[in-house]
């Protein structure tokens, strides 16, 4: 017969590891926002203005649309946030 000792143990293991299997499911479904963000700012004139409002974008959003502009039809987050005057806040 297992005793509750043994019960309790094996439950705190299963406990850890679904905490450690849901840890490395977030991880996983992250970006690249650094590499992402040059590219899509690589022919902006003003770069480290795009680079900064890409990477506040690719954070709250987990996507940059693909290319150096437009293309927002891909990352619907992306192109729907705004600034407090009500202008398009991602590049």
């Amino acid at each position: 017969m297992v005793s509750a000792k043994t019960t309790f143990i094996l439950a705190m293991l299963c406990l850890v590891l679904m905490h450690e299997l849901q840890i490395r499911t977030v991880e996983a479904g992250k970006i690249n926002c650094k590499s992402k963000c040059e590219y899509r700012c690589s022919k902006a004139s003003r770069h480290k203005m795009c680079i900064r409002a890409c990477n506040t974008c690719c954070q709250r959003c987990n996507c940059v649309p693909p290319g150096t502009s437009g293309n927002e039809d891909t990352c619907p987050c992306y192109a729907n946030m705004t600034t407090h005057g009500g202008r398009h806040k991602c590049p």
